[in-house]
Order: structure tokens, then C-alpha cells, then sequence
């Protein structure tokens, strides 16, 4: 999922079941994770990297996962599945790798798993920013995304941003090492008062248990987790303040910041499944609506 400026380091952590408990099932299921993975020769900086060659000889690249719904996770049925995967399988295809491999790994050590090189590529619907832009390379965004909030059913705060949630003292959940921690700070909020979850899934149970009044993520988990649930609803999708100013945040691909021909070779395919509306085709049954598709740039996301 979708976003964050990396863990925080006062977080607490409620169980839950979902990203963890996912992770010890792909681990049952044989599927290898990030801290068995072996690594690969570091690749040569000198014209772009050779990963992009290496992974055509080989036939399969290895894809970072978070094991987070809809971005990429590994279904009931032990699938590698979700918008980031299922977009790698069209552009890798299109690139002559045939194969994907998913290793999963907890959303904060992604970066830190691709830089040393515990896979390929980081295909988790990883929002760019400058932070992180100083870490790894990414490709451009294959979608746009706003935030919205889990509330009680009639929202009896009436919570529908950041500063409401300041202003109206309400509890605050989100999930580990979400963009939304760096949101609710900016609008005001104590950090040290955030409530830190797993993911939408315990921040919707956390809500329905009166153990916060609002949890905030992406639009677009928050409108399909809420879905089941009776006692809980999603607000309209916002666009969070930076700096007192609207910002969009955009997910993307991210590669590691020698292999800029690996990450321009993938560009050229995403752009050519833009154009032809295939992007929307791939996104569209995990909940990505039209108005989620973009034109946003790395460049325009890295400058921040």
C-alpha cells in the first residue's frame, strides 16, 4: 500500500490478522520470504545497470511484496496476486521475463530488502516522495490516489480531515509506516498519541471496537474494507494538506538507483499500456476506479 515515509519509531502495534499472519502462510506454503532470500551479484552501475539482462537470462524476477490488499498479497488460494503484481507480469512479459516470484516482507523493510538485493523490484503500490526518492529510483506512478477515513456508522464526529480530527480531539489510527502518520502530524496531531495498526483490517476493527474514532488510509482500501462491515463506513476520499496546500500521492514501481535501465525499459511498456487503456484493464478488479488513473510523473513526486 500504498504510502508512507517509512516506520516510525514510537509506534505500537495492535495483533492482528492479516499482514502478519499472511506472511507465516506464504511461509508455509514454500513461498520465500525476504530474510532467506539469496542475494545476487551487485549490479554494475556503468550504463544503467545490467539487471534488466540478467533477469532475461534468467526468466523470472523476484517482486518485493507487502502482503496488502489490493496492492499485492498472496490469495487464499496461495496466488501471487493484486495491482502491482498483475501489472509486473504485462510489463515483465513485454520486457521478455516470464516469470514473477513474490517475497514478502513487512512494508517498512522493502526499501531496505531491495537495496540489498533480497529481490528486484519493489511492486507493493509504493507511494513516491522525496524521502524515499533518495533512496531508490522509481518508475512513473501507475495510479493517483487520495485518502478517506473509517469511521462509526453516521460518523458522529463528523470526521472528514486531518484538522477535524485535531480540532474535535478524536482518537487516530493508521497503519505502520503509512503517509497518513506524516498527514495527521502535519495537521497537528501528537505522534505519540497515534495509534499504530498492522493495516486497514485491524484499523476497521479498531473502530468498530470504540478503540479509536477514525482510521485513516488510502480511498481505495478504505472504501473495500469497509464494505462487510455494519458497523463502520469510509468518508469521502480527500486530499491531505502539505505545506497548506492539496496534495495527491501517486504508487509506483521502485528499483534500485543503479538499474536506471531496468527502470526506463519499464516506463516505455507502462506508458504503451496507458495509452492504450490496458493499465486500467489490469487495475480495475481490484477496486481502481478512472479517476485513480494518472499522468503524475516521478519527477513531479520526487520534487515533492
Amino acid at each position: 500500500m500504498a504510502a508512507p515515509h517509512g516506520r516510525e519509531s514510537k509506534e505500537r502495534t495492535t495483533p492482528g490478522t492479516t499482514r502478519r499472519s499472511l506472511l507465516a502462510g506464504v511461509a508455509a506454503l514454500g513461498v520465500p520470504v525476504a530474510a532467506g532470500c539469496s542475494r545476487v551479484p551487485t549490479a554494475s552501475a556503468r550504463a544503467g545497470g545490467d539487471l534488466l539482462d540478467r533477469l532475461r537470462a534468467a526468466g523470472v524476477v523476484r517482486l518485493g511484496i507487502a502482503g496488502e490488499v489490493p496492492f499485492g498479497y498472496i490469495d487464499t488460494d496461495g496466488r501471487l496476486t493484486g495491482e502491482a503484481p498483475e501489472l509486473a507480469k504485462a510489463v515483465f512479459e513485454r520486457l521478455g521475463v516470464d516469470r514473477v516470484q513474490p517475497v514478502p516482507t513487512e512494508f517498512g523493510s522493502l526499501i531496505p530488502g531491495l537495496n540489498s538485493q533480497q529481490f528486484d523490484v519493489v511492486a507493493a503500490g509504493m507511494y513516491v516522495n522525496p524521502e524515499r526518492c533518495e533512496q531508490v529510483i522509481f518508475a512513473d506512478p501507475d495510479y493517483r490516489m487520495l485518502d478517506a477515513f473509517i469511521v462509526r456508522k453516521g460518523n458522529p464526529k463528523g470526521l472528514h480531515s486531518y484538522r477535524d480530527v485535531v480540532e474535535k480531539r478524536a482518537s487516530f489510527a493508521t497503519g505502520t509506516g503509512y503517509a497518513e502518520i506524516q498527514y495527521a502530524v502535519g495537521a497537528g496531531y501528537e505522534r505519540s498519541d497515534i495509534l499504530i495498526v498492522p493495516d486497514q483490517v485491524a484499523g476497521l476493527n479498531a473502530v468498530e471496537a470504540g478503540r479509536v474514532d477514525v482510521f485513516a488510509g488510502t480511498a481505495l482500501t478504505v472504501r473495500e474494507v469497509v464494505k462487510k462491515s455494519s458497523k463502520a463506513e469510509a468518508t469521502d476520499a480527500f486530499a491531505p494538506l502539505v505545506d497548506g496546500k492539496p496534495h495527491v500521492d501517486g504508487g509506483a514501481f521502485a528499483f534500485r538507483p543503479t538499474e536506471t535501465r531496468l527502470r526506463d525499459a519499464f516506463n516505455a511498456e507502462l506508458r504503451r499500456l496507458k495509452k492504450s487503456g490496458e493499465l486500467f484493464r489490469i487495475l480495475r478488479p481490484f477496486g481502481f476506479t478512472e479517476s485513480e488513473m494518472t499522468d503524475l510523473t516521478a519527477k513531479e513526486l520526487c520534487a515533492g
